[in-house]
C-alpha cells in the first residue's frame, strides 16, 4: 500500500509507519489467526496511513492464554518489587527520550497538534509510568489485632496482603491513545498482573511503539500482549473466563455491553465512561482567566474529552461578555493539521464522528439554538469542525443533554442565589467533571461538594496529576484511574488470621 504521510516525519515514524502492523503475543510480533489486517486513517486527510492486524477472538485467546500462563508461572508477579521497578522506569525513560515520535505518530493516527501530543499526550503518560514505577515497591498490608471475644484466652497475628489480581485486560479510547494506554497499564504492571491490550482500532500505532519500546528495554514475553481490532476483539476479552479484571474507558453505552459481558466470571471491572460536564463561572470570578480557561475546557483535542466542560454556566449579569470573549478565544483559534506548528485544533478522529458532531449541530439549529460563532465544516478535506459557541439554549435540547464530543459549547445563564445552578448542573446522567470559577472560596467548598462529579475544578480546568484519582459518578463509570485508588483498583486483599 502506498504511504500518505506528511513530509518532514523523523525517519524512525516514517520507517514504522510503513510496515504492516502485527500482534504482540508472549513476547513475539505475529500476524492475526485469520490473516485479516485493517488500515489506520490519518484523520487530517481522511487517507490510510499504513495496515494493521485484524485482530479476532482467536487471538484474543492467544494473548490471554500467554498472560495468564506468564502470571502462573510467577516471573513477573514473583519478581522483585525494586526490578519491576527499574524495568518500569526504563520504558519510561526510553518513550521520554523518544518523545518526537511517540508525538508524531500520535499526531499522524489521531490529528492532535504535535505540541500537543508531545508535550501533553507523551510527557504525561512518562509521568504515569514513572509515577507507578515508583509504586512498585510501596504495595503493602497491615497488621491488625482482632478480638474474638468468643475465644476467651486465645491469642492471635493477623494481616493483610495485597496481591496482584491476575491477568488484566485493558481497552482504550482513540482521544488520548497513548496516555490512556500508561494509565492502564502502568498500574496493572506495578502490582504485578500481566496486561492484554486492545486499543482503539483508530489508533493504534503508538500502543505499538509501546510494545515495540516494553520489548526492547527487557520486559518479559507474555506480560505486556496486544491485539489490535476492533469491537469483536474487545467483546472477546471481556467475556473471556481467564481475564480477572477489565479497565475500559469509553462511551457509557459500550460499557454496559461489558459489564454483562463481565457477569460469567464476575471479573472486576473499572470504567471510565461518558460525560457532559458542567462549568459554572459566576461575576466575581477573574474575568480573564475564566474567559480563556472556560474556553479551553470544551476546545482542547477539538473538544474530544471525556472531561470538557460542553455545559457553560454564566451568572445573568455577565452573560453576554462572557459568551462574547469565549466565542472571540474559539474563533481565533488555528485550526488544521497537527503537522502545522501554528495549529491548536486537529482535526476530528473520523468520517463517523465528524457526522455525529456535524449532526448534533444541525438538531440544535433545527431545536431553535442560536450560534454566535463556528457552526460549520472547515475545508472539504480531513474532518474538520469549526469551534462552535450556541446560545438560547433550552435543557430539554438534545446539545444540552447528551455528549457531543466534538468542539462545542452550549452556554446557559442562570441567577446566583447561595449556589447558582447546582440543581440544573447535576441534572444529567453523567457525572465525570465539572469547574467552578470564582473568588468566593466559601462558595467554592460548598459548590464542589454539592456537585456529583467525580473531580470538580476550581478557578482552573483540565488540571490533572497522575498522584489525583479520576472517575465518575453515575453513569460516568465505576472506580478510579490514577493516584493510589488506581494502583488499588488492579489489587486485592488477602487476611491471614494465625492462633498462636
Amino acid at each position: 500500500m502506498t504511504m500518505t504521510v506528511p513530509t518532514g516525519l523523523l525517519p524512525t515514524v516514517e520507517s514504522f509507519a510503513r510496515g504492516e502492523k502485527r500482534l504482540l503475543i508472549d513476547g513475539e510480533w505475529v500476524p492475526a489467526a485469520s490473516g485479516k489486517t485493517f488500515a489506520t486513517v490519518d484523520p487530517a486527510t481522511g487517507k490510510e496511513i499504513c495496515s494493521v492486524a485484524h485482530g479476532e477472538a482467536e487471538d484474543i485467546n492467544r494473548a490471554v492464554s500467554a498472560a495468564r500462563r506468564t502470571f502462573d508461572e510467577g516471573s513477573w508477579a514473583g519478581m522483585a518489587p525494586s526490578e519491576r521497578q527499574q524495568l518500569l522506569w526504563r520504558i519510561a525513560d526510553t518513550v521520554a527520550a523518544r518523545e518526537d515520535e511517540f508525538g508524531q505518530l500520535e499526531t499522524l493516527d489521531n490529528g492532535m497538534s504535535v505540541a500537543v501530543a508531545q508535550h501533553v499526550g507523551v510527557s504525561w503518560a512518562v509521568e504515569m509510568l514513572r509515577y507507578y514505577a515508583g509504586m512498585c515497591t510501596k504495595i503493602e498490608g497491615r497488621t491488625i489485632t482482632p478480638s474474638l471475644p468468643w475465644l476467651p484466652g486465645t491469642e492471635w497475628h493477623t494481616y493483610t496482603l495485597r496481591e496482584p489480581l491476575g491477568v488484566c485486560g485493558a481497552i482504550t479510547p482513540w482521544n488520548v491513545p497513548l496516555l490512556a494506554v500508561c494509565s492502564k497499564v502502568g498500574p496493572a504492571l506495578a502490582a504485578g498482573n500481566t496486561v492484554v491490550l486492545k486499543p482503539a482500532e483508530q489508533t493504534p500505532l503508538t500502543a505499538l511503539l509501546l510494545g515495540e519500546v516494553a520489548m526492547e528495554t527487557g520486559l518479559p514475553p507474555g506480560v505486556l500482549n496486544i491485539v489490535t481490532g476492533f469491537g469483536e476483539a474487545g467483546a472477546a476479552l471481556a467475556a473471556h473466563d481467564d481475564v480477572d479484571k477489565v479497565a475500559f474507558t469509553g462511551s457509557t453505552e459500550v460499557g454496559k455491553l461489558l459489564v454483562h459481558a463481565a457477569a460469567g466470571n464476575l471479573k472486576k471491572l473499572t470504567l471510565e465512561l461518558g460525560g457532559k460536564s458542567p462549568n459554572i463561572i459566576f461575576a466575581d470570578a477573574d474575568m480573564d482567566k475564566a474567559v480563556i480557561g472556560s474556553a479551553q475546557a470544551w476546545v482542547f483535542n477539538s473538544g474530544q474529552a471525556c472531561v470538557a466542560g460542553s455545559r457553560m454556566f454564566v451568572e445573568d449579569k455577565i452573560f453576554d461578555e462572557f459568551t462574547a470573549g469565549v466565542a472571540q478565544v474559539a474563533s481565533s483559534l488555528k485550526v488544521g493539521s497537527g503537522f502545522d506548528p501554528e495549529v491548536q485544533l486537529g482535526p476530528l478522529i473520523s468520517q463517523e464522528q465528524f457526522d455525529r458532531v456535524t449532526g448534533y449541530l444541525a438538531q440544535g439549529a433545527s431545536d431553535g439554538a442560536r450560534t454566535i460563532t463556528g457552526g460549520n465544516r472547515i475545508g472539504d478535506v480531513g474532518y474538520f469542525v469549526e469551534p462552535t459557541v450556541l446560545v438560547d439554549v433550552r435543557e430539554e435540547m438534545s446539545i444540552v443533554r447528551e455528549e457531543i464530543f466534538g468542539p462545542v459549547v452550549a452556554a446557559i445563564p442562570f441567577t446566583a442565589d447561595d449556589l447558582g445552578p447546582v440543581a440544573a448542573a447535576n441534572r444529567t446522567t453523567y457525572g465525570l467533571a465539572a469547574g467552578i470559577w470564582t473568588k468566593d472560596v466559601s462558595r467554592a467548598h460548598k459548590l464542589a461538594k454539592q456537585l456529583k462529579a467525580g473531580t470538580v475544578w476550581v478557578n482552573c480546568y483540565n488540571a490533572f496529576d497522575a498522584a489525583i484519582p479520576f472517575g465518575g459518578y453515575k453513569q460516568s463509570g465505576w472506580g478510579r484511574e490514577l493516584g493510589m485508588d488506581g494502583l488499588d483498583a488492579y489489587t486485592q486483599t488477602k487476611a491471614v488470621n494465625i492462633e498462636l
